[in-house]
């Protein structure tokens, strides 16, 4: 028996490192002899440094660089073991990272995301992988650039502030001065949205609020987003405004897709790529995933579709242990998913729930277990 564990985590009660180590452990009670293969899976965002470097090996580094109220902070990134660099810009431009009463995308930035990639640079690495899930920031990418050597310039010569409020400001941009390493590496922008730059779902309309951005201030950042495009299109010769996901996390991948030649590619693929999913699934004869609520939003490019579609692909059977299981998940049937289970014990509140999390999962899994077992 061959079965891999690949889940994300249980946000608030438990790891997806955590959740391998139980479902792991209930898998060898009942099958002594089973082959275990744990794959903690991040859709890219939030966990995704900690899943890659549990399963891949590699470096935890720790660097001091500006958060997004420009000061001082220590953010962590890794390196694996084949030299490519993780990175979340949360970890240096978070939205945790910004007390509510400050939160403002007018004044927030990227520049320690993009001190984090220069350090990598700066270390040897050849590939950057960011993931841009969680920002504080909507500045069109220039603080990150900046940090890295770009320049841009206001109608009389000078730096504008490497925030939102200074995109609409710009009337020079500069690349010129960024190090000619970065012409060799690879940069990989992990992005599980769609939404345009500009517009009704662009980045400061669908995003502003939650940074903090009132009626007045998203109509600003939008004119200042929209302003740089423009810039950005007649410099560089072609439109960047409507490709997907471009405007992701405040727009930060627009300077590095329009003059350093990075990618978009949705997180969750990155991940599974990198984890070499599909070699560990050859010769599986079930696949466990799960996560702290499945509901409609699961069959939309998250970590269970994911991992269902690439199993089924397969013919492997695709089981999801999740804490809760919510009003339209079904959708994950047609995507791979044989089953799913709720973890949670009937009668007990959320608070309840969350403070037995492995418990619970340890139950159901064992139980999971037990009926394959029954079967084969």
């Amino acid at each position: 028996m061959k079965i891999i564990i690949a889940p994300d985590s249980f946000k608030g009660s438990l790891s997806a490192e955590a959740f391998c180590k139980v479902v792991g452990r209930e898998a060898e009670e009942v099958f002594e002899s089973a082959e275990i293969i744990e794959l903690p899976v991040s859709d890219g965002g939030e966990g995704m440094v900690d899943s890659l470097l549990a399963v891949t090996g590699g470096e935890r580094i720790t660097k001091r660089v500006k958060g997004p109220l420009f000061e001082e902070i220590n953010a962590e990134y890794g390196i694996l073991e084949g030299g490519a660099a993780v990175i979340e810009m949360a970890a240096a431009s978070g939205l945790p990272l910004v007390p509510e009463e400050k939160r403002n995308p007018m004044e927030t930035t990227t520049y320690g995301t993009g001190e984090l990639m220069l350090d990598a640079l700066e270390r040897g690495c050849r590939e950057i992988i960011l993931g841009i899930g969680g920002s504080a920031t909507t500045d069109g990418g220039i603080g990150a650039a900046a940090a890295l050597g770009a320049q841009f310039l206001d109608d009389k010569g000078q730096e504008v502030p490497l925030s939102g409020k200074g995109l609409e400001k710009i009337v020079t941009i500069d690349f010129s001065s960024v190090d000619r390493r970065w012409q060799k590496i690879k940069i990989t922008i992990a992005c599980d949205v769609v939404n345009p730059l500009c517009g009704a779902l662009g980045s400061a309309a669908i995003y502003g609020p939650q940074k903090g951005a009132d009626d007045e201030t998203v109509s600003r950042l939008d004119r200042g987003l929209d302003h740089f495009e423009r810039l950005i299109a007649g410099q560089r010769g072609e439109k960047f405004r409507d490709l997907p996901g471009i405007g992701a996390a405040g727009g930060l991948a627009l300077p590095f897709v329009a003059f350093m030649g990075a990618a978009l590619r949705p997180g969750l693929e990155i991940v599974l790529d990198v984890l070499e999913f599909d070699r560990h699934l050859q010769g599986a004869d079930l696949v466990v995933t799960g996560e702290g609520r499945t509901d409609e939003q699961s069959a939309m490019g998250k970590v269970l579709c994911g991992v269902s579609g690439r199993a089924a692909a397969q013919g492997i059977p695709v089981v999801a242990l999740s804490g809760a299981l919510e009003k339209g998940y079904e959708p994950l049937y047609g995507k791979g998913l044989t089953a799913a289970f709720s973890t949670w014990k009937s009668g007990e509140g959320l608070e309840w729930q969350m403070a037995h999390t492995e418990e619970n999962l340890s139950n159901t899994a064992r139980n999971l277990f037990r009926l394959v077992q029954a079967f084969n």
